[in-house]
């Protein structure tokens, strides 16, 4: 019973697994010219779960692998034929021979384990990958005001909010070349569109999701394959919502002040206003 608990959970609250699986194929312009021009295509998923991701690498002819402590996952997993194991993430990571791996991702598992464990992994994420390879590691968006607030909170397991910022300087700071922040996620807003931005939009649109994505130096082959991954922008910004949204509340204010001004009753009271006035003046108001 106990085994089937998160299974129950990330049906209910992250998705199934067609939906997962969609989602995931974002990444696949970061590794798409890395598996043409890399001899060695294997992967490594921390934290695999039904293992979504594990299919796409497959796909792609990527030979890949993953662990998990969830046996009630870890389960479904094998029925779908996956190389998975129950280990603990760094732990398996430490056991992997160096720059052997093309892939190191871990979806959600960031914000379970604390900041120490983070730093580890990153590290070891480092030492495995061969050069040119990618570390991808998904988290939930505290940027989205209900996110940070509310719906991180609904996962007992999870520990504390990753803002990107954090995220994105870790691998910055342990040696990788280059490292990109995804917003994904966000609910469907044409925010180019919309001229009616509303302070719930504000606190609830912003992207749910982010990723970075962080490439180990290789040859100048490999860093251009991924150059324009690496160039396009992704996602709903907070600062961007928050500012369209200042915009359209000044200019509908902009809009009430002119139609005052136009209105007969402006006009009719203007030589009473402007007696008001000097009165004031004289009187030292």
């Amino acid at each position: 019973m106990q085994n089937n608990f998160y299974q129950a959970f990330e049906e209910k609250y992250r998705g199934s697994s067609e939906l997962i699986q969609t989602r995931l194929r974002v990444y696949f312009p970061f590794i798409e010219q890395l598996i043409k021009l890399s001899p060695n295509t294997k992967a490594v998923d921390l934290g695999c779960g039904r293992g979504e991701w594990l299919g796409l690498l497959t796909e792609w002819g990527i030979d890949a692998q993953g662990v998990d402590l969830d046996e009630g996952m870890l389960d479904l997993a094998r029925k779908k034929g996956f190389k998975v194991q129950n280990k603990e993430a760094i732990l398996f990571l430490k056991a992997l021979p160096e720059a052997s791996q093309l892939i190191v991702s871990g979806f959600h598992i960031a914000e379970h384990i604390p900041f120490t464990d983070l730093q580890k992994l990153v590290q070891e994420a480092l030492r495995v990958l061969q050069p040119g390879g990618l570390l991808i590691l998904e988290t939930p968006n505290p940027e989205n005001i209900v996110v940070g607030t509310s719906t991180f909170y609904l996962d007992p397991t999870h520990k504390n909010p990753l803002p990107p910022l954090l995220l994105s300087f870790l691998p910055e700071y342990y040696g990788f070349n280059k490292v990109k922040i995804l917003r994904l996620q966000e609910p469907s807003f044409a925010i180019e569109q919309c001229d009616d931005i509303t302070l719930l939009d504000v606190l609830s649109k912003v992207s749910l999701d982010y990723a970075i994505v962080a490439q180990k130096l290789g040859k100048d082959e490999l860093m251009t394959a991924t150059q324009l991954a690496f160039k396009a922008n992704y996602g709903q910004e907070l600062k961007k919502l928050a500012n369209l949204y200042d915009q359209q509340i000044d200019a509908k204010i902009q809009v009430a002040v002119n139609r005052i001004y136009l209105s007969h009753s402006w006009r009719i009271t203007q030589p009473l206003r402007w007696i008001m006035a000097k009165v004031k003046t004289l009187f030292g108001h």
